[in-house]
């Protein structure tokens, strides 16, 4: 093998779906793969050209897709693949592909990818779908901690799940019989504004006829306007049942080199067609699934943006729930989306700044953000911590800083997310301090732990680092567990305040509701059921010294590890825990709010019984805590 072959080799090994074939196949790709280097602002291929017998794959640089309005909807560095979707669809290409700076591409062609990838059931069906985005894991260490480096939010366990969704068709497909003239069928088409017809008989699909059929049999003079529908039709059609996957329906199209699925109640053509599934709609999915809306923050001009993107991730989190998606990855996901949404506003905030940084800072979410627990848009809470300076400059620098956090209280309030109505927010002068200033506030706080410190503590111990030097955040949670274990009896404290919320049942096994107010008998699920198993995960993970988990799932789980006696408890709060979120989350979407206050006369007898079970887990995770921190002699 010669010495480029060599390096292609080597480089391509580490990425998918190259990794996955043998390596005398992946040999045989590399002696044949074309090397291009590519000048700035030089296209690869246009718009509208015709599509080569190729695809590519980016060695070095940044090639950016493009639509034929200019506009950016795509980045591909190294190790991305694009051009291929293209390529299965055959016609004329619908981007553009520039260099955004010097690149090298490997161009491979669509012979060796059905000699030797397509062949490769392992490497096919991975290919075909992550055709949607470009996300790639890649195998090799250096690789991936350059992808990671790049990208400081990766969207991994993301875009996986993305896949995994159900995918949203056209419920209401445009029809017709075998007798209709392809004239009334394209008139059908055109008045009603879509790209297909099916052609049916008792309901059931028969054929299609897409636009491209209009394009190279009509328009070319094949068949005469006047001929019947079957004369063009594709047939037999390729049919799917109703919970086809985007990951399944992307394959099928690839495999079978078509643009439309049609759908039906058994996934067959002897049974009655309920919707139309096409490359468009999936493309409608790609633009809001999470790894796009990601890249979206990216390259974001505005705030206004931003609260689009939010937007959408907001529909996005409902499909994942009413599709039942795990809800720890449910979090995974709306938690990397607004980090990004306030990563990018952060980094417009400070170039906004009449002077650079002063010194070096960290922006903190706390509460229920820092647990990665904020799934419905609700209030801010943040802090911000900088780094030590003099004496003489401490007022200068505080100023700048809060200057910079009123800016990005105030950006984030824009893009949906409320100011905090207690002004646990940066931009409180209590709420952004030098790392020195906290470290002495945190003491105060554990030493003197009244029912307002203890408030802060529980609200402050789940902070998470979302920008900037993530070393003062390390320092600041060493200070905390040093000042906790010189003065032991905090966590007696803690205790106390994880069990003033007793289990939500009254002693006739009735739900605790409220006894006045707006939410006049409406039961708090927030305050009556989260917050005690936030509470009790939360003490107990500190009473291990354990400083690395905040979000109350992976507490939960943590404390399985380290005390396999309690595995059962434990477990049964996880559950408890998972249920209550996605719970509160559907009741938030179902009544346009933030699912905290629930109707018990709209829940069904299976959500009481549910609820209820959870309950059981508060009252015993509560009875461990009264006796493990002896806790009697305080209540």
């Amino acid at each position: 093998m010669n010495t480029i072959a060599e390096r292609i080799y080597d480089f391509l090994k580490g990425f998918p779906p190259f990794n996955m074939i043998t390596n005398e196949n992946l040999l045989s790709i590399c002696k044949s793969i074309e090397v291009h280097y590519v000048e700035k602002d030089s296209f690869i291929f246009k718009t509208n050209e015709h599509i080569k017998d190729q695809f590519y794959v980016v060695k070095d640089g940044d090639i950016g897709l493009f639509t034929e309005l200019n506009e950016l909807i795509d980045e591909c560095d190294e190790g991305d693949i694009f051009g291929l979707r293209a390529l299965m669809r055959q016609g004329n290409y619908l981007l553009s592909a520039k260099a955004i700076e010097e690149s090298i591409v490997y161009s491979i062609s669509s012979k060796l990818f059905d000699d030797y990838i397509a062949t490769n059931t392992e490497a096919s069906k991975y290919l075909m779908s992550n055709l949607v985005s470009n996300y790639r894991k890649t195998n090799n260490e250096e690789q991936h901690q350059k992808f990671l480096t790049h990208h400081a939010h990766s969207t991994t366990v993301l875009q996986d799940y993305s896949e995994e969704l159900t995918a949203n068709y056209t419920k209401n497909p445009i029809v017709c019989s075998l007798t209709t003239t392809i004239k009334e069928a394209a008139i059908l088409m055109t008045e009603n504004r879509v790209g297909s017809i099916v052609i049916t008989k008792k309901n059931k699909p028969l054929g299609i006829i897409t636009d491209k059929d209009i394009r190279t049999k009509i328009a070319t003079g094949l068949f005469s306007i006047n001929d019947s529908v079957s004369k063009i039709m594709s047939a037999p059609v390729k049919t799917y049942p109703t919970n086809i996957t985007i990951a399944e329906a992307q394959i099928a199209m690839i495999k079978y080199r078509i643009t439309h699925l049609c759908i039906t109640k058994d996934g067959t053509t002897d049974s009655e067609l309920t919707g139309i599934l096409s490359e468009h709609d999936i493309i409608v999915i790609r633009e809001n699934n999470a790894s796009f809306l990601i890249k979206e923050v990216k390259r974001s001009k505005s705030v206004e943006d931003l609260k689009q993107i939010r937007l959408r991730a907001q529909n996005l989190l409902k499909r994942y729930i009413e599709q039942q998606i795990s809800i720890i990855f449910v979090s995974k996901i709306i938690t990397e989306i607004n980090n990004s949404i306030t990563i990018k506003i952060i980094e417009n905030a400070v170039k906004s700044m009449d002077y650079p940084l002063p010194t070096s800072f960290t922006w903190l979410a706390i509460g229920s953000q820092g647990r990665e627990e904020q799934l419905l848009l609700t209030d801010q809470d943040n802090a911000l911590v900088f780094e030590d300076v003099s004496e003489i400059d401490l007022k200068k620098t505080k100023d700048y800083f809060l200057k910079l956090s009123k800016k990005i209280n105030q950006d984030l309030k824009t893009v949906g997310f409320e100011f905090c109505p207690a002004n646990m927010m940066a931009s409180n002068s209590k709420w952004c301090l030098s790392l020195s200033q906290w470290e002495k506030q945190f003491k105060r706080w554990i030493i003197t732990p009244d029912q307002d410190n203890l408030m802060l503590c529980t609200i402050f111990f789940d902070f998470e680092p979302v920008y900037g030097n993530k070393e003062l955040v390390y320092k600041m949670a060493e200070g905390i567990f040093e000042s906790i274990s010189k003065h032991e009896i905090f966590l007696n404290h803690l205790g106390v305040n994880a069990l003033k919320n007793p289990p939500p049942l009254s002693f006739f096994r009735q739900f605790l509701v409220e006894q006045s107010g707006e939410h006049k008998d409406q039961f708090d699920i927030k305050a009556r059921a989260m917050m005690p198993l936030v509470d009790a995960a939360r003490l107990l993970i500190l009473s291990n010294n354990i400083k690395s988990h905040n979000n109350t799932i992976l507490r939960f789980q943590k404390l399985i590890e380290l005390e396999p006696q309690n595995k059962e408890l434990y477990n049964d709060c996880l559950v408890a825990f998972k249920y209550l979120l996605q719970f509160r989350t559907e009741q938030g979407f179902k009544h346009d709010d933030s699912g905290r206050f629930i109707d018990l006369k709209s829940l069904n007898k299976s959500h009481r019984l549910e609820l209820k079970n959870c309950f059981k887990a508060i009252k015993e995770i509560q009875e461990l805590i009264l006796v493990r921190f002896n806790l009697a002699q305080f209540l």
